[in-house]
């Protein structure tokens, strides 16, 4: 790979994570939950409100990048501590995806629903961008892939286990900081587990033809 396709690759991959974050917005700002890598960040925001979803997307994704070193330590490749600065990155995307819809008034049920399904198509054309991008994966989603690879589980197998595990986690914070009540944790998660998967599987295949212009 060229060092111009690689920038380009970089440039695609950072426009990703604006339409990652952008889906994330929505599904937050819809109220209806959100999906279950953002789950844990989303009850802190609501918990601690001086602290932004963005800040705690970082915190989060952060801590699993440090997941990925307690696991792989010695093996660990330098190139993948890229994933901090673009976890800032998207933790600012983040904030500035909810700002840029604040002025929209949602205020009925119908809303808050047409909110959650537009961020899950947001999100999940980000992530087939950054699935075409391929030069860096998400922290979320490198974490699974540790985790697959040392324990020699299929992705997929480990994805789902992995998205559970957070959604189970949020709930338990959500008992925990809300006096046994849960918050951030509603049919939207549900929408967005499932939804997101099948809008990546829609949009990878269309996004393909990017890679001609990427090699040039």
């Amino acid at each position: 790979m060229t060092k111009k396709e690689t920038a380009k690759r970089y440039i695609l991959f950072i426009v990703s994570l604006f339409f990652i974050a952008l889906g994330i917005a929505f599904t937050k700002s819809g109220e209806l939950g959100v999906s279950p890598i953002s789950s844990v960040p989303n009850v802190l925001s609501i918990r601690f409100e001086n602290v932004s979803m963005g800040n705690w997307l970082t915190v989060w994704n952060c801590i699993l990048i440090a997941g990925q070193v307690l696991i792989l330590r010695k093996k660990f490749q330098p190139i993948q501590l890229l994933q901090v600065p673009l976890s800032f990155l998207c933790g600012y995307f983040t904030d500035f995806g909810m700002w840029c819809i604040s002025f929209i008034p949602v205020n009925s049920y119908i809303t808050r629903l047409i909110f959650v399904l537009a961020g899950v198509v947001i999100l999940g054309f980000g992530i087939a961008l950054s699935v075409t991008a391929n030069v860096i994966m998400n922290a979320g989603e490198a974490f699974v892939k540790v985790v697959a690879d040392v324990s020699k589980k299929k992705f997929g197998n480990i994805k789902i286990a992995f998205d559970i595990s957070n959604v189970l986690m949020s709930v338990l914070l959500s008992l925990i900081l809300f006096d046994f009540t849960i918050v951030g944790a509603r049919e939207g998660t549900l929408i967005a587990a499932v939804g997101t998967g099948l809008v990546v599987k829609f949009f990878t295949p269309l996004l393909k033809p990017i890679n001609r212009y990427l090699s040039k």
